[in-house]
């Protein structure tokens, strides 16, 4: 860029955050995937901007702009929402086997037939066990054949509600214990829990709530419900905010949700969680501010624990988790609400975290997963993150614990709802519509 153009650049990126930021986001993301109502061409946002909309809300400028002015500030927006265009993606896939940047891969499909399949976790030998959202667990062999578990609990799936995440008991060899997180009902009101059992052929026994977070809601989103152990054999777990950000992500006082918890195998708080001895703060919580987190993970060669976490529009985050942290939702946030109105004019404070990455507009998160092993060395410590919204699975490539590069793999594939290593060293991931699990074959260019 010559000097002329960013000089132009910088003086539009000031007027924006200026004039325009207060309604349409520090980052233009109100602008993202908008219906553009009185039109979206360089012409139209002059228009728009030099005379206004008074009906809309939106004020005329032309007494504070020139019109060189205008016309640049208008191509600064028009530059800057252009990002959205990288997701806009009308093929389906046409093979299994798709050219990425440093690799070929072959998605072989492990097992098919499930209508949501939430979470992977592998059992001893070759077999896995696989969630559907719509409240069924399945054992899936090595051929592909998947028999049902019984015995789950009852859920309410009904939104983002369902039977979601499932992992094992570090110790699974011989207690044979897993975990469940599912949205619990009680009358009309649901909330997450977090259900251990033992599995015994092709039944759960043993069944029993560790956790039950409070307070119930009547709302159907929003129940995070990803768990992962920690190096300290505690288990981690994130619970959403349920929808309500005014009152449950920045309280630790008689509330768990908007979360990060740290328990025991038996449900009780962890030691050394940072908020044991705060009078009448919930001993469970690790970190809190959060709005809804659909992915942990532990680093494999660090053990931190890392998250993604659900944006509004605008902001899906990817965080470091650190105990005691408040992760600022809804204070601070890269995002906007879903009806354009902004959930917060700031996106950074003192003494609230800052992620490691975000992204506008969002991906819809999910699964996290680090690459490890020596299958994929072109991949290796890179960061896979699933996307809802966009059907991909995301590669990003760390530096110093910050994304460096991005790439977007197996473009419409589907809704990509879990990613994981497996003990064969190979990546794994479930896809929705239809319910399929797929196994990631590099293969040599």
């Amino acid at each position: 860029m010559n000097l002329l153009k960013r000089v132009q650049t910088d003086k539009s990126a000031s007027l924006y955050l200026a004039t325009c930021s207060g309604c349409h986001g520090e980052k233009m993301n109100a602008f993202v995937d908008r219906k553009w109502k009185f039109g979206n061409s360089k012409e139209d946002l002059f228009k728009s901007i030099k005379n206004g909309h008074p009906n809309e809300g939106m004020p005329s400028f032309k007494a504070a702009f020139t019109d060189k002015e205008i016309y640049a500030l208008a191509d600064y927006i028009l530059t800057g929402i252009k990002n959205v265009d990288q997701y806009t993606i009308d093929e389906k896939p046409s093979s299994s086997l798709f050219k990425t940047e440093k690799m070929s891969i072959r998605l072989d499909t492990v097992a098919k037939g499930m209508q949501i399949p939430w979470s992977i976790a592998f059992l001893p030998g070759k077999d896995m066990l696989v969630t559907d959202k719509v409240g069924k667990l399945y054992q899936i062999t090595e051929d592909g054949s998947k028999k049902e578990i019984t015995g789950v609990p009852e859920v309410v799936a009904e939104g983002q509600g369902g039977l979601m995440d499932v992992i094992l008991d570090p110790s699974f060899a011989t207690n044979k214990l897993i975990y469940l997180s599912y949205s619990k009902p009680k009358n009309s009101l649901a909330t997450t829990a977090i259900m251990q059992a033992k599995l015994s052929g092709d039944r759960l026994t043993e069944q029993k709530d560790i956790f039950i977070a409070e307070p119930y809601s009547r709302t159907r989103h929003h129940y995070g419900s990803r768990m992962v152990f920690g190096r300290d054999g505690f288990l981690y777990f994130s619970v959403g905010e349920r929808g309500n950000e005014k009152e449950n992500p920045q309280e630790i006082k008689g509330n768990d949700l908007g979360k990060i918890h740290r328990i025991k195998t038996d449900g009780s708080p962890a030691p050394g969680n940072p908020f044991a001895k705060t009078p009448g703060a919930e001993a469970s919580i690790y970190s809190y501010g959060h709005r809804n987190p659909q992915g942990l993970a532990v680093d494999p060669k660090t053990g931190v624990i890392w998250s993604n976490e659900h944006g509004p529009r605008g902001g899906d985050e990817l965080n470091i988790i650190k105990p005691g942290q408040n992760y600022g939702w809804p204070v601070i946030t890269y995002g906007i609400n879903y009806d354009g109105k902004i959930m917060s004019p700031i996106s950074a404070k003192e003494g609230m975290a800052q992620p490691q990455h975000y992204w506008i507009p969002s991906i819809a998160t999910s699964g996290i997963a680090f690459v490890s092993g020596n299958k994929y060395p072109a991949w290796k410590d890179n960061i896979l993150s699933g996307s809802l919204r966009f059907k991909y699975l995301n590669r990003s490539v760390m530096q110093n614990d910050k994304v460096t590069h991005e790439e977007i793999l197996f473009k419409n594939i589907g809704r990509l709802r879990d990613v994981r290593m497996g003990p064969d060293g190979f990546i794994y991931i479930a896809v929705e519509s239809p319910g399929t699990i797929y196994r990631l074959v590099p293969l040599p260019n």
